[in-house]
Parts: structure tokens; C-alpha cells; sequence
């Protein structure tokens, strides 16, 4: 009996050390947890309203004959750059030409007449009336001559304004009639974009307020504009005014059709701004993690933050930071108030972590404490 007494006070003993040697060991200090900080940085920031809208060009013109008449020859190119009054096409002119050389001899007779008659006048050999009928002559004649020229002018076809030339829809030889598509020129050096705002927004629409435009095919590219025109009607079913924005497109990228989301950017200020993921909610309080010095060390101190507006990946802080300062942009979920923390990198702009962590050491992206 008292070797089974021992055997269970021996067991006793074990079992009610194990939760105090596990307790133990998760009382030992762990070494500095690994995170990514990111400056606080201040920067133009601004209330946005989003909308959707498609992309239109500055000018666009379907180039068509006025006249049914075949084509001799055509001058441009699929794609190609044009001027203003450059030639893209011209028509048949064979009956044109010959009505010309018939009514420039109609206008060299009744020049002639109209000469020798006016020599006449001077010595009274002629009436007035006569007169009067070898001018009216004349004067037909040059009207008959200015409308051959129009006609003509019609079967040279020209580019109306700068731009571009889109696809040819006929060919040499090919008998076009009024309402026959040749091609299309667009003026795509601005890009137009009309989009609905709600009336709510009036008060702070105006004309040159900066819109900022996404397409999807472009990924995170954004491209930058303003307001051009707002309507003057407000729309009675769904009370929202038509805006008209206009955006540069010096590179040529973007083209008449595209589905564009519009950031109406209005109330622009200065502001102090974080990265999204930084932004720890605990209630209705917001919390970041500052990397600050400790005795030689980096530690995550907790501080208390007031935000404002929200974008696309930032937030607004209206007190509790200063400019520059280090925050935990990721790794916040290891870490706790004071708690060691070496930093791996620093997050410059939208970069992903693998490129951050593949930056090379001693780069700035590469802080770390000792």
C-alpha cells in the first residue's frame, strides 16, 4: 500500500507542475516582432463624390460626301494624324470640269459684250436698257462660274479640324452617296466625360473643379481633369445635374467609349493622411501603433487618432499624429501597446510587400532597428 501511495502522490506532483512550466514558458520574452511602417504624410486631400461616365471625344466628325459621285483617289491612311484642311479624298470632276471651261466662255463673251457696249454709252450709241441687259448678262456669268467652283470644291473632301483618322469604309472607284460613311476623324487630344451628380452637390460644383478619372483596363492609373460645363437643368426623376469634364490625353491612351469612374474632388485641403490598413477600431475609438525609440530600441506605442474623410486607401487624420511619423502598417495584429518591434521596411507609396521586403539593405525602404 505505501508504494501505491507514493506512485500516486509522485503523479499528483507532475501533473499540477505542468501548468506552471507552461506557464513559465510563455512568460519568457519573445524577441522583437517584424513589421512594415509607413510615414504620415501631408498631402492635397478632398471630399469626393463618385460617378460613372463615358469617355468622348473633343471633336468627332463622320467624314461623308455632299454628292453622289465616284472616288479617283484617296490620300490618308487608317490611323494617320491630319491637319485642318488637309485633303483625305476627292470625287469624279469630269462633268464639273468640263461646266466649268463652258461657263468661263460664257464669262469671257459677256465680258466682251458688256465692254463694247459700255464704249458705246460714251457716245450715246446705246440705251440705258441695253446696257443695263449686257450687265445683268455679265454678272450671270460670274455667278455661274461661282457655282461650278462650289461643286467642285465639294468633291475634294477635307479634314475639318486636327485629328485623328479612323477606319476607310470605301475604295478608289467605289460610287458614294451622300449618307455613305467614308471614315471618321476624332480630336482625342482632350477626352470629354459626362457624368451625373447628385443635386445634393450644387452648392459646390463649379466650373475648373479637379475630377479624377479610373478606367479599369489602366489599373490604379489615374487620370486628371476638371469641370468643363455643368447643365442647366437639374433631371426631375432622378435629381441629378449632367456634368461635362474634361481630361488631357497627350499620350493618346485614351479613347472615345471607355466606361470611366469619376472622382468629383471638391472642399480641397491640406491634410494629414495614413494608409487604411493602419487603422486599428476599438468602439467608436480609432488607435494606431507610432514606432518610437526606447532605449535604443524600436517599440509600438498606442496613440489614439481623430479621423475625417475616407478615399480610396487613405484616411484623413485630424489629430493625434504629426507629419512623418512612423506608423505599423502591417504586423498590428502581433503586436501590442509597448511592445518590441523591428522594422523591415518602409512603405513609400502603394507598394506590395514583396517589393519592399526585395529591396536591398541600407536602402530606405530597409530600416531596421538594432
Amino acid at each position: 500500500m505505501s508504494k501505491i501511495l507514493s506512485l500516486i502522490i509522485l503523479t499528483t506532483i507532475f501533473i499540477t507542475a505542468i501548468p506552471f512550466t507552461a506557464q513559465a514558458q510563455k512568460g519568457r520574452p519573445k524577441g522583437p516582432t517584424a513589421v512594415i511602417v509607413a510615414p504620415v504624410i501631408l498631402k492635397d486631400f478632398g471630399d469626393t463624390v463618385e460617378a460613372l461616365g463615358t469617355t468622348k471625344s473633343n471633336e468627332m466628325v463622320v467624314i461623308t460626301a455632299d454628292t453622289a459621285e465616284k472616288i479617283t483617289k484617296i490620300y490618308f491612311e487608317e490611323g494617320q494624324q491630319v491637319k485642318k484642311g488637309d485633303l483625305l479624298v476627292t470625287l469624279a470632276k469630269g462633268e464639273e470640269n468640263a461646266a466649268l471651261r463652258a461657263a468661263q466662255a460664257e464669262l469671257s463673251e459677256a465680258r466682251s459684250a458688256y465692254n463694247r457696249a459700255k464704249n458705246l454709252q460714251d457716245s450715246k450709241a446705246i440705251s440705258k436698257a441695253a446696257m443695263q441687259e449686257r450687265l445683268s448678262a455679265l454678272n450671270q456669268a460670274r455667278a455661274a462660274i461661282s457655282g461650278v467652283t462650289a461643286r467642285l470644291d465639294k468633291l475634294a473632301i477635307t479634314a475639318p479640324f486636327d485629328g485623328t483618322i479612323g477606319l476607310r469604309e470605301v475604295s478608289v472607284g467605289a460610287l458614294v452617296q451622300p449618307s455613305d460613311i467614308i471614315t471618321r476623324l476624332d480630336d482625342t487630344s482632350l477626352i470629354k466625360v459626362d457624368f451625373d451628380v447628385p443635386s445634393l452637390f450644387l452648392p459646390t460644383l463649379k466650373k475648373g473643379l479637379k475630377i479624377v478619372g479610373r478606367i479599369e483596363a489602366f489599373g490604379d492609373r489615374e487620370f486628371i481633369g476638371e469641370i468643363q460645363t455643368i447643365n442647366t437643368q437639374v433631371d426631375p426623376l432622378t435629381r441629378t445635374v449632367k456634368i461635362r469634364g474634361i481630361i488631357p490625353n497627350e499620350d493618346g491612351i485614351l479613347k472615345p467609349g471607355l466606361l470611366m469612374t469619376i472622382d468629383l474632388v471638391k472642399n480641397q485641403r491640406q491634410a494629414l493622411v495614413i494608409p487604411e490598413e493602419a487603422l486599428i477600431k476599438q468602439g467608436r475609438k480609432n488607435f494606431v501603433y507610432i514606432a518610437k525609440d526606447k532605449e535604443d530600441k524600436k517599440v509600438a506605442v498606442k496613440k489614439e487618432i481623430n479621423i475625417g474623410a475616407r478615399r480610396s486607401g487613405e484616411i484623413e487624420v485630424l489629430s493625434g499624429l504629426n507629419e512623418n511619423d512612423q506608423i505599423v502598417n502591417h504586423g498590428t495584429l502581433k503586436i501590442k501597446d509597448g511592445a518590441p518591434i523591428i522594422i523591415k521596411a518602409v512603405e513609400e507609396k502603394q507598394q506590395s510587400i514583396g517589393d519592399m521586403l526585395e529591396k536591398p539593405a541600407g536602402t530606405k525602404n530597409n530600416s531596421q532597428a538594432e
